[in-house]
């Protein structure tokens, strides 16, 4: 699925990464624990969460994530932006809730690892 085709399906607005829109993702996670993510996240392209600050772009750094949607309309500091464009990763902000967010992509064909799935 292309990273537009997220924007449309949760109603989010890009706030940066305009240019890599175009840009294949094939699985996703939900987490507001950044730990978690560092954790027990593989190959995961997509993070959806509620936390806003910087650590959540830095995570998405380390793990090679290519975008971040921040869910209930939580809208990132330019600070975030900045370091979101340094480093390739595009920025999302959607209305929906987390656990609604993850349905729906979920729905439309997209793997998701919910933050509550066992990791074995």
């Amino acid at each position: 699925m292309k990273i537009l085709e997220i924007s449309k399906l949760l109603n989010a607005e890009i706030c940066c990464g305009e240019d890599r829109v175009e840009s294949e993702v094939c699985s996703a996670c939900g987490s507001d624990m950044m730990s978690d993510v560092l954790a027990f996240v593989k190959d995961q392209a997509v993070l959806l969460t509620g936390l806003v600050n910087s650590q959540v772009i830095r995570t998405a750094e380390m793990m090679d994530m290519r975008c971040v949607v921040f869910v209930r309309n939580k809208k990132p500091s330019e600070e975030m932006l900045e370091i979101a464009k340094d480093s390739g990763i595009v920025v999302l902000t959607s209305p929906m809730r987390m656990y609604e967010a993850c349905g729906t992509l979920y729905s439309n064909g997209l793997g998701i690892k919910g933050e509550n799935e066992s990791h074995e």
